[in-house]
């Protein structure tokens, strides 16, 4: 992919330590990468927090960053590994102990084993959750960049409003003055693309239905 020139003029000033751009860096970022993290986890204050996580990776992997890659795309995978962590650490427990509590009791094997085969499918678990945030991310951003190319801002707001407000068709084609089949018709190109891309990446279990769109 080509480089935006406009984003490239962003990277550039914010790598040369200019303030003002580093401000309309997280101007233009901020609300989508926040709601990006409250539709997953449904806690405002915690979103709030882990978007400053995410600008400030961002700052620390800008000596790294490909031009060619969008920075809406960039921004979100860092936003996406972010939430990754937050679940991998809330998953975490304690040493394996006796459940009963008692001194010299120990766990039998067939309890370890289950408790390893637990471990061992929240890892897994947690593994697609991150390369389902990741394909979402990657799509989205280039369907935004072609609708915003082709003046699509029909497509663009009626994608911001399912996805991101998660508001459901009737309430969206009243928001936006067009009939639910419009709706229904902008919902089904967005899910056709995301399955077809679920289908090259191989992630054969992924639902639309977990992001509210079927």
């Amino acid at each position: 992919m080509a480089p935006n020139p406009k984003e490239q003029d962003l990277v550039n000033r914010v790598r040369s330590g200019d303030e003002a751009a580093w401000r309309e860096c997280i101007a233009l970022y901020e609300g989508r990468l926040t709601a990006f993290v409250v539709s997953r986890l449904r806690d405002r204050a915690l979103a709030e927090d882990l978007v400053q996580d995410t600008f400030l990776g961002f700052l620390n992997a800008l000596p790294n960053y490909d031009d060619r890659t969008p920075l809406d795309s960039f921004l979100f995978a860092i936003t996406a590994h972010k939430i990754t962590d937050h679940l991998r650490k809330q998953g975490r427990r304690p040493s394996l102990r006796s459940i009963s509590g008692e001194t010299g009791s120990a766990a039998t094997g067939s309890e370890l084993s289950g408790r390893a085969r637990k471990a061992s499918s929240l890892a897994r678990s947690q593994e697609q959750h991150q390369s389902e945030e990741l394909l979402l991310a990657s799509v989205l951003s280039e369907l935004i960049e072609q609708w915003q190319a082709a003046g699509e801002y029909e497509r663009l707001m009626c994608a911001e409003l399912l996805l991101v407000c998660g508001h459901p068709n009737k309430e969206v084609a009243g928001m936006l003055g067009i009939t639910e089949q419009a709706v229904a018709n902008h919902k089904y190109f967005i899910v056709s693309k995301l399955k077809a891309a679920a289908e090259q990446a191989h992630l054969h279990d992924w639902d639309p239905i977990r992001l509210g769109l079927e």
